[in-house]
């Protein structure tokens, strides 16, 4: 079981830098979820969405297919994302403001995953059914069904494609690697970056792979809310205190925008750009891979998790319980939620074309 509150469990431990991974029951794990279904509710009932603030390209189109898929399956929508601001307090406001006004379900994207208990509770408390989108909410037993990528699984594919890259710049190492994390207060952050060490870390201790900095703690690395100017500053800082003379051959970054940050630090310096890695398949990254500059980012098509995020809403609307097809692995410090993954896919120069042949928009950067 893996424990995103505090530590993981596991049978068969293996060590890691900030966890301890296990086996996630993901095999055919599949269930028609374990808490009571709702009864049902009218058809033009209230759902509301809230989404944190619009720092990527994935949840400014989660909102417009949230909006649009809500609206042609019959429902009323609420969908809202919160401002620009650190702070948790628009998003609790604003799902206060949706139990106020009767909504039948809430989808919450956590703006801070472990600050919404209190809304979580009351949303509960008016019978509301609570689904947390692509970011776990942690601390409450009021959750009812998570719905993601399986971020484990992107940070593994992470550490594997920035091992390969480099091996295929340079046959045989040592390897100097810098490591990034995205922002402490997004619970997916920790996730991603213990699937990449579930990888680096045998390398680390082989001294195949060098971490030249030392900074290999979470709390080092992270990066406050995902800023691409927080991740630039960093890597700035980390070629003026490490790579006077060495040559840096790698950094995990675990998203596309820090990504671009890390590289425009680099070539500022006019230092070879190293393999680099990312997420989100957002449109400059793509063309920076297929330019031969950035090396990886993860596909999650935002629109394959909304669509069953949308499945699930439908499902209770008619009084049934969502599929899922985790019911071990989330537990978020006050009970495991029954959970629906999806397959992540990483993507480089390579398979580019094959990874996009069903986006019209990704496909055309391809050509």
């Amino acid at each position: 079981m893996r424990n995103f509150f505090g530590k993981t469990v596991a049978v068969g431990a293996i060590a890691m830098l900030a966890l301890t991974a296990c086996g996630s029951g993901r095999d055919g794990d599949t269930d028609s979820g374990s808490g009571d279904s709702a009864k049902g509710f009218a058809a033009n009932s209230l759902i509301g969405v809230a989404l944190p603030a619009k720092t990527s390209e994935n949840w400014v189109l989660a909102g417009d297919l949230f909006t649009n898929g809500l609206k042609e399956a019959g429902f009323t929508s609420d969908v809202q994302y919160a401002g620009a601001s650190t702070t948790v307090a628009d998003q609790q406001a604003q799902i206060t403001a949706m139990v106020t006004k009767g909504a039948k379900v809430i989808v919450i994207g956590a703006t801070d995953a472990a600050q919404l208990s209190t809304q979580v509770t009351a949303a509960h408390a008016a019978g509301a059914k609570v689904i947390a989108y692509d970011r776990l909410i942690t601390g409450t037993p009021d959750v009812d069904y998570y719905v993601a990528f399986d971020n484990f699984k992107v940070g593994q594919l992470q550490g594997q494609a920035l091992l390969d890259g480099m091996k295929a710049k340079k046959p045989t190492g040592p390897y100097n690697i810098e490591l990034f994390a995205g922002s402490p207060d997004d619970n997916n952050a920790t996730v991603f970056f213990n699937g990449a060490m579930d990888v680096l870390k045998p390398e680390i201790d082989k001294g195949n792979v060098v971490v030249t900095s030392g900074q290999k703690d979470f709390k080092q690395i992270a990066i406050q809310g995902w800023k691409a100017e927080g991740a630039q500053a960093r890597m700035d800082q980390l070629l003026t205190s490490t790579y006077g003379s060495k040559e840096l051959d790698g950094v995990l970054s675990p998203n596309d925008t820090l990504a671009r940050a890390i590289i425009q630090s680099v070539k500022s310096r006019n230092k070879a750009v190293p393999v680099v890695t990312g997420q989100d398949s957002e449109v400059e990254s793509v063309k920076s891979i297929v330019a031969g500059e950035q090396y990886m980012t993860i596909n999650k098509d935002t629109r394959t998790l909304v669509a069953q995020t949308l499945t699930m809403v439908k499902a209770l609307q008619a009084g049934n319980a969502p599929e899922v097809n985790d019911t071990k692995s989330y537990n978020n410090g006050s009970k495991v939620v029954d959970t629906y993954l999806l397959p992540p896919v990483a993507v480089t120069k390579a398979n580019a074309a094959e990874a996009y042949a069903n986006d019209p928009k990704l496909a055309a950067l391809t050509k």
